[in-house]
C-alpha cells in the first residue's frame, strides 16, 4: 500500500508571531556571506520586495540587452504626409 505525504510550508515571518499562514513564495537574503532562503506568503514577499533591494550575483558577467531597431521608413516619414493621403 502506498501513501502520499503532503507537507505544508508555513510563512516564517508569520510563524515568529505564532500564526500559521501557508507559504507560496521564497525570500532570499544574504547572511554572514551566504545566501539564505525563508518561506513566505505573498503578502510578506511583496513587503520584502518593497523594502529590500534584490540580490544580484556580481560574479557573473552582465549581458547587454540589444536595443530594438525601429524601421527607418516609418521614423523618417513626417506625420503630415499620411494625413494628406487620406484627404484625397
Amino acid at each position: 500500500m502506498v501513501t502520499e505525504v503532503f507537507t505544508r510550508k508555513y510563512c516564517d515571518p508569520h510563524a515568529v508571531r505564532e500564526e500559521k499562514v501557508e507559504a507560496s513564495e521564497v525570500i532570499q537574503f544574504a547572511w554572514e556571506g551566504a545566501v539564505r532562503e525563508v518561506d513566505a506568503c505573498e503578502e510578506c514577499f511583496k513587503e520584502h520586495e518593497t523594502r529590500v533591494e534584490p540580490l544580484v550575483d556580481y560574479s557573473r558577467p552582465v549581458k547587454k540587452r540589444r536595443a530594438k531597431k525601429a524601421t527607418p521608413a516609418q521614423d523618417d516619414r513626417p506625420e503630415n504626409d499620411s494625413a494628406d493621403g487620406d484627404d484625397e
